[in-house]
């Protein structure tokens, strides 16, 4: 094998030349590149080399992905909307009313290249660990336990995206250009290996010296994550949506793996029953709180030198007149799905609750929604047309409105303290993985293995902490149908809801076909009145095509051996 190369941006290594006489020749090695051995010499250039890869989470911080822009892909379903319609802030719109503009050709929706680039980064880390690191055998262990946890997380969104992909274990199979796809099925096993070995080698907690590295409870998370769209896509896909040989999961073996999910998840629980995490009670804290125990796996912001722009890009232009962005803004589809405090479902065909739709709602609202006459930040928010800074924009009319287009705007995540973020930008953490998300994962799979009490149990743990009743469900399909609620209100603008449609195989339902939809508030003698509108101005547009994006052409040209999705 060749020897390979490695360059690292970030470390800052003392060179020392030995210079020899008599006119032998001397091989100097470059100060801006190291060989492997040299790298493997010195623990210190092993820890920049893994923190250096953490890096990749930040690619999808608060449910972004990057199509041209870091749109939100919660703009590409019904719970958000993009107030632009241009390409850039726009993109995502341009994406959820034009299936075309997914290609082969195209770049959006594309992490292949990025993606692999990490996966080789990974591949180079652990083959310089296993040949030449000097420490010892249990740091060994777990220095690859990590690779493989960002490697697993890396793969996970390609498979995501493209269902079957090329799975690359080693640095030797670089040597050959080509390289065929791997079945879908073998991807996610592929993937669960990854996080199975990081769960059984990663410590339980991390200290001071290593916060935001990897944890046992944040493998088996993104472990159980896993095999629950690997069960999702074996029991909804079935082989309608396309005929590649390689794409689908074998629907004999759902059961099969949300018992995976089941255990994974019931691993998370029993490390929160030990105390490592727990359902906060705060829920709008949960997003401001550095040391929230909810978080099983973030990445955490200090300024000056490591920030963000959530609060720029998504909080009311009151805020800072004439430099929020307003990027994207709650729909009147996911407005409504907040529950009554009382866990009573809202409806506007009820008079009392017409009348005064934001009173009495669940705490969950208050803490992700800004509605006309919310308090915010000493203030009250006035989304009637009437006020020219915050008030309702009808979409389209303006290219840039920087205003609300539904009549609502984000709340959570939004950091309330905060007033100078248009200089010194934003520090709240970004939590990927959070034990809500593993409740309901429990939930989901032990609906489906037919547990309903077991189900019962996890949804109404996390209910109850959030101010709500149990549920009333008492069947696998009701309670299916209450778990899909809960997602989408629970984790509203944390990048689930557009994924979930595609792993359940209901995006071509629900978002095809159809304009979602906001609320024009419009002062009356006696109240408000609220009109139905739409904010879009073109149908929804998702084909079935879309459940497996196309590899990139320049992909297929680069390797002889890597086939297209079928149906591309």
């Amino acid at each position: 094998m060749n020897k390979v190369t490695i360059t690292i941006k970030h470390a800052l290594l003392a060179a020392g030349i030995m210079a020899a006489a008599h006119g032998c020749k001397v091989d100097i090695q470059p100060t801006d590149r190291y060989t492997e051995t040299a790298v493997w010499s010195n623990p210190a250039n092993m820890e920049l080399y893994i923190n250096g890869m953490y890096s990749e989470f930040k690619t999808f911080q608060f449910g972004t992905f990057p199509i041209g822009y870091s749109n939100a892909t919660d703009a590409l379903s019904d719970i958000e909307k993009y107030t632009s319609t241009v390409a850039g802030n726009g993109t995502v719109n341009i994406l959820a009313t034009d299936a075309s503009r997914v290609n082969a050709a195209g770049p959006q929706l594309n992490y292949w290249t990025a993606g692999y680039t990490r996966i080789r980064r990974l591949n180079e880390f652990l083959d310089g660990l296993a040949k030449y690191a000097k420490v010892d055998e249990d740091t060994k262990v777990q220095y690859e336990a990590e690779a493989r946890f960002i490697r697993g997380y890396v793969y996970f969104w390609l498979v995501k995206l493209h269902g079957s992909v090329i799975l690359l274990d080693n640095i030797e199979q670089y040597l050959s250009k080509e390289h065929e796809r791997s079945s879908e099925e073998d991807c996610w096993k592929f993937i669960a290996a990854d996080f199975a070995f990081a769960a059984a080698h990663l410590p339980e907690e991390r200290d001071a010296a290593h916060t935001g590295r990897a944890t046992k409870g944040a493998a088996y998370g993104m472990l159980a994550r896993t095999w629950l769209y690997a069960a999702s896509i074996a029991e909804y896909d079935r082989k309608q949506f396309n005929q590649d040989a390689l794409t689908g999961v074998s629907a004999a073996n759902a059961q099969t793996y949300y018992q995976h999910a089941a255990d994974a998840a019931q691993a998370v629980m029993d490390l929160a029953a030990q105390g490592h995490y727990e359902l906060e009670s705060d829920y709008a804290a949960i997003f401001t709180n550095r040391n929230t125990k909810e978080a099983i796996f973030k990445l955490d912001f200090i300024a000056p030198q490591v920030t963000h722009n959530f609060d720029l890009g998504f909080a009311p232009p009151g805020d800072a007149p004439g430099q929020c962005l307003v990027y994207g803004v709650p729909t009147a589809e996911l407005v409504d799905e907040y529950e009554m405090s009382d866990g009573a479902r809202f409806s506007w065909s009820d008079p009392a609750m017409a009348a005064d739709p934001y009173s009495n709602r669940e705490p969950r609202f208050y803490a992700s929604i800004l509605y006309n006459g919310a308090s915010w930040k000493n203030r009250t928010i006035n989304t009637t047309p009437a006020d020219a800074t915050e008030g309702f924009s009808e979409y389209a009319v303006t290219t840039e409105p920087r205003k609300t287009v539904t009549g609502y705007y984000i709340r959570k995540m939004l950091n309330p303290a905060s007033n100078d973020f248009v200089v010194n930008k934003s520090t709240q953490s970004w939590i990927e993985l959070r034990y809500a998300e593993i409740l309901l994962i429990a939930a989901e799979a032990r609906t489906k293995l037919n547990d309903i009490s077991g189900a019962q149990q996890a949804l109404n743990t996390l209910r109850n902490k959030r101010g709500l009743p149990n549920t009333t469900a008492a069947a696998a399909t009701t309670l299916m149908q209450a778990i899909e609620h809960e997602r989408m209100v629970e984790l509203a603008f944390e990048g689930h809801r557009y994924w979930d449609l595609r792993r359940w195989r209901k995006a071509h339902i629900v978002l095809n076909g159809v304009r979602f939809t906001g609320h024009r508030v419009t002062p009356t003698d006696d109240g408000f009145n609220y009109e139905v509108v739409n904010c879009d101005n073109m149908d929804r547009q998702f084909t079935p095509a879309l459940y497996y994006i196309p590899i990139p052409v320049s992909e297929l040209q680069n390797n002889p051996a890597l086939t297209q999705i079928k149906g591309w």
